[in-house]
């Protein structure tokens, strides 16, 4: 199969893309990032800008989509930019695949998705969710970790902190609400992609822990 990731150069991605070149069941992945890519054999890698995507490109054509695209606000800088990159960006992804025959789709969310929150991030979570549901894929997953486990290339020092309490609290903590690894993460897009199931479908936190 010819898988199309989009985010390759972040933590959950990363594992993505490696657990993918390894897989004997995909020919091809196609990765557009914002910056270069170490060579593979079977990676096709496009220097793109997410703000203008070449949507006539012969790239596009895949079999399935794996988008670990996201941002933090503060990296981000602003509620406006945060969105760009967790909602429009990811959307236009989707919309531009499946017009060029992808049939499936798997989407690195999060726990709390809702389109209704009055949490930024869960909101816009739940709204590219919601927002997705409408373009028309065949198969569509929507994987929701909590905390994810992992060396960011970025310094997130409330996420540090964050995962030093969660470690220390697992033995009483409800799965949910777990470190979730990012190799386990990765996979379960993974297998979302290789695997796809007809309709939508959700893989909660408590599965990645």
């Amino acid at each position: 199969m010819k898988l199309l990731h989009v985010g390759a150069t972040g933590l959950v991605g990363g594992h993505v893309l490696a657990q993918a070149l390894a897989h004997p069941g995909i020919e091809r992945v196609i990765a557009p990032t914002r910056r270069p890519l170490e060579p593979h054999a079977r990676l096709v890698n496009l220097v793109v800008d997410f703000e203008a995507l070449p949507e006539d490109a012969g790239w596009w054509r895949a079999d399935a989509v794996v988008c670990t695209l996201g941002t933090t606000r503060a990296t981000a800088g602003s509620d406006d930019a945060f969105r760009r990159v967790d909602l429009d960006y990811p959307l236009a992804v989707a919309r531009i695949a499946h017009r060029h025959g992808a049939r499936t789709f798997a989407l690195n969310s999060a726990l709390g998705a809702d389109a209704g929150s009055r949490i930024l991030y869960s909101r816009t979570k739940g709204e590219l969710e919601r927002a997705l549901a409408d373009v028309g894929f065949a198969s569509l997953t929507f994987v929701r970790p909590g905390l994810i486990g992992g060396e960011r290339a970025e310094f997130r020092t409330g996420e540090r902190a964050a995962s030093a309490l969660l470690r220390a609290l697992a033995p009483v903590l409800p799965r949910r609400y777990r470190i979730n690894p990012a190799a386990k993460v990765a996979a379960a897009l993974l297998d979302a992609a290789l695997h796809p199931q007809p309709g939508r479908h959700v893989v909660a936190s408590e599965r990645l822990a």
